[in-house]
């Protein structure tokens, strides 16, 4: 979803975008890593592979732990290798939640599922193998190329009525937004650990709320409390991110991306 963003940006920007998917490059194997990138000597990685099926990672964690920090580590490393930068997006489930302010970059981390703990092994291993990483964290994404939360909401309006969490808070981030952010931190410098996601937040039942509203759909949404809408794998309950860095890059409104989402659909 946010590689082929990625790809369409950076093409509309005018880079050579060399866009690889798991068929041609399968970013657990170290060996074909490094050699794929003595062939191609880019000047900037942006590695978009993960395991991102938060549910699934607790009952597979090793399987998350190989794309999410090994492979995290092997493109970092190749990177280096040829005196490219990497671009490593994460996620605000590195966050506990239990804070009452958005978190910055500098907050102690504490994630509560397994997908949170292996991309956090996957930010100290990609930071330790490049000393011109950007970890960049990132939250709620949704796009043109993957399932994602408004998909699965305008697929469950036939029902007429849907139940939403109303106490788990967060940026919903459009990958298009997010892809051109990637692109403008990737010209600069300014290595290190950012975040990045679109302005303003509100809870995954506001976020169902607009959806329909904006997409003219007759659906119900009925809150309920995370309690009463049990998952494997634990969510942080406040997982808004603001950043410190002195000259951050902001991405529209969330209801913005929400605007051309539905409008690219």
């Amino acid at each position: 979803m946010l590689g082929q963003d990625v790809r369409r940006v950076a093409e509309l920007s005018g880079h050579e975008a060399i866009a690889l998917d798991r068929a041609a490059l399968d970013v657990t194997d170290a060996g074909a890593v490094e050699g794929l990138f003595a062939e191609l000597r880019p000047d900037v990685a942006i590695n978009c592979a993960a395991w991102t099926d938060v549910d699934g990672a607790e009952s597979a964690e090793q399987d998350a732990l190989k794309l999410n920090a090994d492979a995290a580590r092997n493109v970092a490393a190749a990177a280096a290798s040829v005196d490219a930068a990497v671009v490593l997006p994460s996620t605000d489930y590195v966050f506990d939640g239990t804070a009452e302010r958005p978190y910055v970059e500098s907050d102690p981390t504490n994630p509560l599922s397994a997908y949170g703990r292996t991309k956090l092994v996957g930010e100290i291993e990609a930071a330790a193998a490049n000393t011109r990483s950007f970890v960049v964290r990132t939250s709620w994404l949704f796009g043109a190329g993957g399932r994602n939360f408004v998909d699965t909401m305008l697929g469950l309006a036939v029902r007429r009525e849907v139940q939403v969490v109303h106490d788990q808070f967060g940026s919903p981030t459009y990958t298009a937004h997010l892809a051109d952010g990637l692109l403008r931190l990737a010209a600069t410098e300014d290595y290190g650990t950012h975040h990045m996601t679109a302005d303003g937040h509100c809870s995954w039942y506001e976020f169902a709320r607009e959806i329909f509203a904006r997409a003219g759909v007759d659906c119900e949404v009925t809150p309920v409390t995370t309690d009463e809408f049990p998952r494997p794998a634990p969510r942080p309950a406040y997982s808004v991110l603001a950043s410190e860095w002195p000259r951050p890059i902001h991405l529209p409104d969330w209801r913005d991306g929400l605007r051309s989402y539905l409008a690219e659909r």
